[in-house]
């Protein structure tokens, strides 16, 4: 059974740091490229970073570019979001996503990845 689950979410002040981890299970992760999106109340569901399967391709939207950065540890089964200098409008739901083999820019199309996890809140307070 294919499986990611997110955990390292919480609350922290505007300009903290929180590190989200994606851990999967049933699949071989290296053969799929993992995307972190996220949903805020009322508004659609964003990708925020990617990395691909080969990892030597990376996507950031351009909310989070130079703040966020997103890596592998195979060795762990893991991907792994930090995310520093945090701001009040980085509050949501995050979610990890995975889908075989995919362009890292396909983080933009929320509607397209195969497995999701159940999602982690981040809020980030003033």
């Amino acid at each position: 059974e294919v499986q990611l689950v997110e955990s390292g979410g919480g609350l922290v002040q505007a300009g903290g740091s929180l590190r989200l981890s994606c851990a999967a299970s049933g699949f071989y992760i290296d053969d799929y490229s993992i995307a972190w999106f996220r949903q805020a109340p009322g508004k659609e569901r964003e990708g925020v970073s990617c990395i691909s399967s080969t990892g030597g391709g990376t996507y950031y939207a351009d909310s989070v570019k130079g703040r966020f950065t997103i890596s592998r540890d195979t060795a762990k089964d893991t991907v792994a979001l930090q995310m520093d200098s945090l701001k009040p409008e980085d509050t949501a739901v995050y979610y990890c996503a995975a889908k075989f083999s995919a362009a890292a820019w396909l983080a933009r199309e929320p509607n397209l990845w195969d497995y999701w996890g159940q999602g982690t809140q981040v809020t980030v307070s003033s």
